[in-house]
C-alpha cells in the first residue's frame, strides 16, 4: 500500500527502511522523503514505521533466543 503518494513511498519502503536502522519518523523524511511534501502520510507512515520496528525487534529477539537456547542446554 501507499503511504506516501508525493514521494511513492509504500509500506515495503518503510520495512526496508527499518532493517536498514530507521527508527523515527525524522530518520524515514531523511531517507525516503515523506512528510517533506505536504505531510498527510504522517500519521500513516508513523503507524507503519512502528508495526516495521514492532516486527524487526520481535524477529531480532527470537533469533537471539533461538540460537542462545542450545548454549543454555548445553551448560546445564
Amino acid at each position: 500500500m501507499y503511504v506516501c503518494i508525493c514521494r511513492a513511498v509504500t509500506e515495503k519502503h518503510i520495512e526496508t527502511a527499518v532493517q536498514g536502522g530507521a527508527r523515527r519518523l525524522r530518520d524515514l523524511r531523511q531517507q525516503l522523503g515523506v512528510t517533506e511534501e505536504c505531510g498527510r502520510c504522517a500519521q500513516c507512515a508513523k503507524q507503519c514505521l512502528d508495526g516495521a520496528v514492532e516486527q524487526a525487534c520481535a524477529s531480532a529477539c527470537s533469533s537471539v533466543a533461538d540460537s542462545a537456547y542450545p548454549q543454555l542446554l548445553i551448560a546445564a
